[in-house]
């Protein structure tokens, strides 16, 4: 048995989602500051800067993190690896090369609580289920996610357009049934979610957070002629097609003024 006081009961603590095993929790002000950085500390918390952290209930499900992440957990919460083979080792090691992501991914299983390092990026969980079972990442944005779903590498249709337009030829794919969590720059509240129904999409830049794994997805001119892409200004644009949903930024980050 265990009692965890002065966390989630902190008045100052928010949990602003819950899914599956996991919650966010958001601090809704930095009280652990000294006086030089209190201004800023003050006018953060009132844009929305605020420390995130999320909560695993592993007693739910066991769940998968990003190496590093975690800070702490209670009770009987234990850390495997997830390697069944050699093969699957060389797997995960080629996965996590080509996707910017960790090569091993822990484990954390048992009856108890885990809680992941904070962060002031925007924590948000999705559920495959809402994606048709099967969902690809951009480079770098997951978190964690409930251990059942299998992480695939997704190879981009054509090598040249992935160089072209400096994008990753390889993302990462979450699939099965099951609740995962990623790192955003871009609060949930502002996402557009576009549903295609045999229809397409261009987008210049990368705004995409995530996308249904069936959407066929390329990097090609903005126009059909390399004179109507300089003209029209934009040249080489992310282009989703077929049926499914994405998930996108409304703007990239803008640097500090």
């Amino acid at each position: 048995m265990y009692r965890i006081s002065n966390f989630t009961d902190n008045d100052d603590v928010k949990i602003i989602d819950q899914k599956g095993p996991f919650a966010i929790a958001e601090w809704q002000r930095d009280l652990s500051v000294m006086p030089g950085g209190a201004v800023t500390a003050y006018f953060s918390s009132k844009m929305n800067i605020r420390k995130r952290q999320l909560i695993c209930n592993v007693s739910v499900a066991s769940v998968t993190v990003q190496a590093g992440a975690m800070q702490w957990s209670v009770g009987n919460v234990n850390a495997t690896t997830g390697i069944k083979s050699a093969g699957d080792l060389l797997s995960k090691a080629f996965r996590g090369a080509v996707t910017k992501e960790s090569a091993i991914k822990p484990e954390y299983k048992g009856n108890g609580t885990l809680v992941l390092e904070p962060t002031y990026k925007h924590l948000i969980l999705l559920d495959t289920a809402e994606w048709g079972g099967s969902v690809v990442l951009d480079d770098g944005l997951f978190l964690a996610c409930d251990s059942n779903l299998k992480h695939k590498t997704v190879m981009r249709n054509n090598l040249s357009s992935a160089v072209a337009g400096n994008e990753g030829l390889f993302n990462l794919s979450l699939n099965g049934n099951g609740v995962f969590c990623i790192e955003s720059d871009c609060p949930k509240e502002e996402l557009i979610e576009i549903t295609l129904e045999n229809d397409v999409v261009k987008i210049d830049g990368n705004l995409a957070l995530a996308w249904s794994a069936g959407l066929n997805f390329t990097v090609e001119r903005s126009g059909k002629t390399l004179i109507g892409s300089a003209a029209s200004g934009e040249g080489l644009v992310n282009v989703y097609r077929g049926t499914g949903k994405i998930l996108m930024m409304p703007s990239a980050n803008m640097p500090n003024i």
